[in-house]
């Protein structure tokens, strides 16, 4: 199994917007050598901890799996990482899975089919954000979350409130924030220009954008 697997990554956050899904078909299960651990056997291993469990489904599923998330992000790069995080979250999920619900297979893609389809939501997002900073190139942050407050929310006194929400976040995760919408660089690009692991980039950007929008829920709410 790769290395890549980045332990630190919290599930994906969806965004509120429609993403058609792909077709519920179940792919074709690989058949197994004699004597092989069956898939509902290296479940339970990998909820009783065995990294090795883990390491033999990646093995034995890992081109099913980016085959479905193909479908979905239609990206090779972003396939390869998100890869990555889709087995990192069966190790961390395994607890939620019962042989007595259905097969290891059918799990994994329900799994996977819900991370693909919420990071395509979070990559619509990102464009739409980037689009509408290239229209207004000129505007600095603090004029950026005026407008969005002006617009969604139409509450002046939610804008001290919105930039509160950006100024309380870790130094770290204002950093990325700051170069992946104010200054339009990707994950990677953040990753080379500040020398941090492409990892913990997206860890600090998803935390990051989930705090913002819990900020904005709750503006929301209030209203």
């Amino acid at each position: 199994m790769s290395s890549a697997i980045d332990p630190t990554l919290p599930p994906a956050a969806s965004a509120d917007v429609e993403v058609e899904p792909p077709a519920q078909s179940l792919p074709p299960a690989v058949e197994l050598e004699p004597g092989a651990p069956s898939d509902v056997d290296l479940m339970l291993g990998i909820q009783s901890g065995d990294a090795d469990a883990l390491s033999q489904l990646y093995d034995r599923y890992n081109g099913i799996v980016k085959a479905l998330i193909l479908r979905i992000i239609r990206n090779e790069t972003e396939a390869d990482d998100l890869l990555q995080e889709v087995f990192m979250e069966i190790w961390n999920q395994a607890k939620n899975f019962s042989a007595k619900k259905g097969k290891p297979l059918g799990w994994m893609v329900t799994l996977t089919r819900r991370r693909a389809i919420d990071a395509l939501r979070k990559k619509q997002a990102y464009n739409r954000a980037e689009e509408g900073l290239k229209a207004q190139p000129e505007q600095q942050p603090d004029a950026w979350v005026r407008n969005v407050t002006q617009d969604q929310i139409h509450r002046g006194d939610t804008r001290a409130l919105m930039a509160k929400v950006i100024s309380s976040l870790p130094e770290a995760q204002q950093q990325v924030i700051e170069f992946a919408f104010f200054q339009g660089m990707s994950q990677r690009e953040i990753a080379s220009h500040t020398n941090i692991p492409l990892g913990t980039v997206k860890t600090r950007l998803e935390l990051g954008l989930k705090k913002i929008y819990d900020g904005l829920k709750e503006l929301k709410d209030e209203l």
